[in-house]
């Protein structure tokens, strides 16, 4: 079956880096638009930053000029470059993967922490 599998969460200080990957198999991956979306502890899940299949790129307010959306179609990989992350950053991050061929095939993966704590 199609997987997602997310990478790359961690613990980091408010201002330090993480980079996500999620990589993908049994998907023609290089049809997908790809995002990434987070979900904080009582609030609901959110999309953070999307990139289609043609590469192009979208980020909410709160992440622009911070993170940076990616795809390697050679890999069957999107990341997620994070930087100069900020308390509230602090969410689970799930990968998920669209693609619409009449009907709509949507994928996601099982998330991964991400901790930005002093």
């Amino acid at each position: 079956q199609v997987q997602l599998v997310e990478s790359g969460g961690g613990l980091v200080q408010p201002g330090g880096s993480l980079r996500l990957s999620c990589a993908a198999s049994r998907i023609n991956f290089s049809a997908y638009d790809m995002a990434w979306y987070r979900q904080a502890p009582g609030k609901q899940r959110e999309l953070v930053a999307t990139i289609t299949s043609g590469g192009t790129t979208n980020y909410i307010d709160s992440v622009k000029g911070r993170f940076t959306i990616s795809r390697d179609n050679a890999k069957n990989t999107v990341y997620l470059q994070m930087n100069s992350l900020k308390p509230e950053d602090t969410a689970v991050y799930f990968c998920n993967a669209v693609l619409w061929r009449l009907t709509k095939f949507e994928y996601w993966g099982q998330g991964t922490q991400v901790t930005v704590s002093s």
